[in-house]
């Protein structure tokens, strides 16, 4: 792709990522133009302000011609998309997003972060150190971050780029993992826990993905590891440490000390920060080395750390009082579940913890699947699953008993409700004196009201 490309349309334009990617093109002065089926807020409102909101929703392959110089197709749209369709007709350059990030930072050093659970903290975490220390950079992240108004920055003169690697497919034609096609020279693995089975059936299947990953690092580049991993062991183990630096990492030396993670370091001494939990304390490992290579002195990661609050919806406080705490999370594969609450309860051990999780994704609501969760609500003092039949029944899936979760859970107290009203009042109604709430889903428990139950818990 040649730096003159002046017109990009967008294919499914109102997705997360691919809506900040349609506003970072226009920051850089290039024309946009894009087109999709559903668009919601927030990309609806951010992409009227720019001007770059198409005027009708739905497909239209006359935009096409127009020529652009390329388009990028959004994993969102079918493989028989119109807009698609006369693209290909006109024979014009078509991109997936990862694709295209790639193109655009052939001359840049690229970072991938990758792993089922924890990139984008560990991305996050490396952009704020960047940030703090006023180094240009690049990037592509999977969720909003405080202090970043977009989750796409391309521009000609950054020297490197950070990008969270998901594992999940590229794009409906071609079906190959994000990941595999930034071609990095510096690599991240957090962790290997089978997800997505409606693309990779099967734990071997998904565990190839990463080894393939692993095996593209160049010669003279770096992988950096979760060494007490199993799955990223079999996945990354060192294979040419001639031509290759692996790094592995563990969890960070820490105490906890009245609700505080205190870091323990030689150099630095304790660093108090505002991040918590063993997964967390991993992921700075993670970034920290990451920083390392690209020159960041470990002071100065430090002293950048002490401010970083997190990722949105990434264990993100909702609110508190002297006797409770609500934290929200994205956390909804058996992994991220499992770490999440652990978490929680580890920090407050005094205190109860009510753990909510909504099933949501494909794989989550899969029968063949769910065992993966076993033990996954074990630390909670209590075990709430909920799921929607509506989503079900949209996902042309089969219906699931509660005894169905129980077992699958392996935690015959678990709660279950189908109910967005009745879960509400049923935690509305309880004693949450010395008891911590947990909310993790990537949906939204049917539209509940979160602000009505955060106001009524503190």
């Amino acid at each position: 792709m040649e730096k003159e490309i002046q017109h990009i349309h967008l294919i499914a334009t109102g997705g997360s990522i691919m809506h900040n990617l349609a506003l970072a093109l226009h920051d850089k002065g290039l024309k946009v133009t894009g087109s999709d089926d559903e668009i919601y807020e927030p990309a609806k409102s951010r992409l009227a302000v720019a001007g770059i909101l198409p005027e009708q929703e739905g497909w239209f392959p006359e935009k096409l011609d127009a020529k652009p110089d390329a388009v990028i197709l959004g994993m969102h749209a079918r493989p028989d998309n119109p807009e698609l369709k006369r693209a290909q007709d006109l024979n014009i350059p078509i991109y997936s997003f990862p694709e295209f990030i790639y193109e655009q930072s052939k001359d840049k050093q690229r970072i991938v972060i990758g792993g089922s659970h924890g990139k984008t903290s560990i991305t996050s975490i490396i952009m704020h150190v960047l940030q703090q220390l006023g180094r240009k950079f690049d990037y592509a992240v999977g969720a909003q971050l405080e202090g970043f108004n977009r989750m796409v920055k391309l521009t000609d003169d950054a020297p490197i780029i950070i990008i969270e690697g998901d594992e999940y497919l590229s794009d409906p034609i071609k079906r190959v993992p994000k990941f595999h096609l930034y071609h990095h020279h510096i690599a991240v693995i957090s962790g290997i826990s089978w997800d997505h089975i409606n693309v990779f059936p099967d734990p071997d299947t998904y565990r190839d993905q990463f080894r393939i990953f692993a095996e593209m690092t160049p010669k003279a580049g770096t992988l950096i590891y979760n060494q007490d991993d199993e799955q990223v062991l079999l996945a990354a183990v060192p294979r040419n440490p001639a031509d290759i630096a692996y790094i592995g990492y563990g969890v960070h030396d820490h105490s906890i000390r009245n609700g505080k993670t205190i870091l323990h370091t030689k150099k630095e001494g304790d660093v108090e920060i505002q991040l918590f939990g063993e997964h967390n304390l991993r992921n700075i490992n993670a970034a920290k080395e990451v920083c390392k290579k690209i020159g960041v002195k470990a002071h100065d990661f430090y002293e950048a750390l002490k401010t970083f609050k997190g990722a949105a919806k990434r264990l993100e406080k909702q609110g508190e009082n002297s006797h409770s705490v609500i934290y929200r999370d994205f956390a909804h594969a058996p992994s991220k579940v499992k770490a999440t609450t652990e978490a929680v309860k580890n920090q407050y051990p005094q205190r109860e913890l009510v753990a909510v999780v909504e099933l949501h994704t494909f794989s989550s609501l899969n029968k063949n699947f769910l065992p993966q969760y076993a033990g996954a609500l074990d630390k909670a003092d209590e075990a709430i699953v909920f799921f929607s039949p509506k989503t079900l029944e949209h996902k042309r899936m089969e219906m699931i008993s509660e005894q169905e979760l129980k077992e699958a859970f392996r935690n015959q107290s678990i709660k279950v409700f189908t109910d967005s009203a009745a879960l509400q009042e049923h935690l509305t109604s309880r004693n949450w004196q010395n008891a911590n709430l947990l909310l993790m889903s990537s949906g939204t428990y049917n539209n509940m009201d979160l602000g009505a139950l955060k106001q009524a818990i503190l």
